[in-house]
């Protein structure tokens, strides 16, 4: 018998922002995640993050029945400052956030309401993916629902 080795595990994903309206707008009203929690929070965030207050407001999206499936928070903190320039390719450090969306029914929702910017989309074999940015600049993934049923059809441990 083996001992199991206790593995760390991704709770949630924090995006830090100015604007948590046009955010939400996205992330909730364009992509459909809901509203989890929406608390304004005390705490060390100055030596944690090198905030400019010890206030942190947090609002966690995702399925509220489910929330181990992932979560995206919203981060606002005074003196949050404007996003980097974006690469002209891949860099280093963060690249983006990957989800599974329904892609005929999101996309035309994020054209509605004017965010996302325009979809970059393509085939990877069989599965669509489209490409997206947040209000804030992060780069979104939209990965069909082929590519889940194609990651759950998997061995544990398969490689290409």
């Amino acid at each position: 018998m083996t001992d199991s080795v206790p593995v760390a595990k991704v709770h949630h994903s924090a995006i830090a922002t100015r604007d948590v309206e046009a955010s939400l707008a996205f992330w909730r009203d364009g992509l459909g995640l809901e509203v989890i929690m929406d608390e304004t929070f005390e705490g060390p965030w100055r030596e944690l993050f090198g905030a400019a207050s010890s206030t942190l407001r947090s609002v966690f999206l995702g399925e509220p029945a489910t929330p181990e499936d992932g979560i995206v928070e919203l981060v606002v903190m005074d003196g949050t400052a404007a996003p980097a320039a974006a690469a002209a390719g891949p860099a280093e450090g963060f690249f983006l956030l990957s989800l599974y969306a329904d892609l005929d029914t999101v996309l035309p929702r994020l054209a509605a309401l004017g965010v996302g910017g325009e979809p970059t989309v393509a085939a990877v074999g069989p599965v669509r993916l489209a490409v997206v940015r947040d209000p804030n600049g992060v780069a979104v993934e939209l990965m069909d629902d082929l590519a889940r049923r194609n990651l759950a059809a998997r061995p544990v441990g398969a490689r290409r």
